[in-house]
């Protein structure tokens, strides 16, 4: 079973990403749910894998060791940012960007006109979504550690 894991890893970590990218997409585009600036950072890591998987499906390296730590350290860089994200939902930090959030005062009229024709970004501690009390940035987070550990136990077990 193992070795069949190591085998399609990169094939698994793909279609994980695809799924996790599909139900970002439904959940904005479907069912309005609009994401914050943190929301769409947490989607980088996911077309990572895609990108990194197609090249390594091309150039025929997708089977070496090293790509299933990469796709690993891909998925722990995402918990991270989704477990920062949650931070910033429950209140114990605030984001380090503007997150929605006020920025600055105009300096003219030009720059006040420009500013209230933008869209304003959605705040990153406003939670559109629950289920269990647990927003999607809690399930991307879980997620992401248990893709992660799997890519590195495959790895370091079939070595």
């Amino acid at each position: 079973m193992l070795h069949f894991l190591h085998h399609h890893l990169l094939i698994l970590a793909m279609l994980a990403s695809t799924g996790a990218l599909a139900i970002a997409l439904i959940a904005q585009y479907v069912f309005g749910l609009e994401p914050c600036q943190l929301c769409s950072y947490q989607r980088i890591p996911y077309a990572s894998v895609l990108l990194l998987g197609g090249v390594a499906l091309v150039i025929g390296e997708w089977n070496k060791p090293n790509v299933g730590y990469l796709l690993g350290a891909i998925f722990l860089t995402s918990a991270v940012l989704a477990i920062y994200h949650s931070g910033v939902e429950w209140h114990w930090w605030s984001s380090a960007n503007s997150c929605g959030g006020f920025q600055r005062l105009p300096n003219n009229i030009t720059e006040l006109t420009k500013g209230l024709s933008e869209a304003v970004l959605k705040a990153c501690d406003e939670i559109d979504w629950t289920l269990f009390g647990l927003s999607m940035t809690v399930y991307n987070a879980a997620v992401s550690l248990m893709l992660a550990s799997v890519c590195f136990f495959i790895v370091r077990k079939t070595q």
